[in-house]
């Protein structure tokens, strides 16, 4: 793989920019315990978006990992996952917005937000905040109770884990260092991007690399922490 690019987030920040199709996005968690939202909608037509409903749908699970398709709310594939050395995501809750701390924090004053971070950074592509839906919550671990409670435990990514994804269409992509404290165990800490390029000729060399859908024993492992 050819890097194309490399981008540092600092905790509670965020992002924008395009990748094209064919491309390779790998969202690294540097330190470990650290969400980051992601969004993108297709570059041509911004009416086109990241649909968790029709991915989740689609493939039939809420936890999304390696091999699997992320589809646009026109049903047409926007991302596929290549490679995840973490195996557990959300793609059911929205990203945390100033509400979001009034609401469930009882905050008072300002607290930086995903959904901040993101619709100022994706304005300049001229995508309006009421335009930002379902982000998927990279690293993110969120349970589904007997009872349909919803329980938000510590991200199970440690340091130098990884997401990887292949655009299946040119897009733009929103993401940031999320910045509510339950989803990263009390502690904001920052996010690492490559935009890359698949050059067949090259071969990946980390042992945790992961091929297909079944777990591996690290994941299996990991499953019962």
């Amino acid at each position: 793989m050819t890097l194309v690019e490399r981008r540092h987030l600092e905790p509670q920040t965020g992002t924008a920019f395009v990748i094209q199709c064919g491309q390779l996005l790998r969202v690294v968690d540097p330190t470990g315990e650290q969400v980051s939202d992601l969004i993108s909608f297709s570059a041509a037509d911004h009416s086109e978006w990241l649909s968790s409903g029709r991915t989740i749908d689609y493939a039939n699970t809420i936890y999304l990992t390696t091999g699997h398709t992320l589809y646009s709310n026109r049903s047409r594939p926007m991302w596929t996952i290549i490679d995840d050395t973490v195996g557990r995501h959300d793609f059911l809750l929205t990203p945390c917005s100033p509400e979001t701390f009034t609401i469930i924090y009882k905050t008072t004053a300002h607290h930086p937000s995903c959904f901040e971070n993101l619709w100022r950074n994706l304005a300049s592509f001229g995508i309006a905040p009421d335009a930002i839906p379902t982000t998927l919550n990279v690293f993110m671990n969120v349970v589904v109770l007997p009872s349909g409670e919803l329980q938000i435990l510590p991200p199970r990514s440690r340091a130098g884990d990884y997401l990887l994804l292949r655009a299946e269409m040119d897009l733009v992509v929103g993401i940031t260092a999320c910045s509510a404290e339950l989803s990263n165990n009390g502690t904001f800490k920052p996010i690492d991007l490559e935009i890359l390029t698949d050059d067949p000729v090259e071969t990946q060399k980390d042992p945790r690399r992961r091929s297909g859908r079944p777990q591996s024993d690290e994941r299996a492992a990991r499953a019962s922490e």
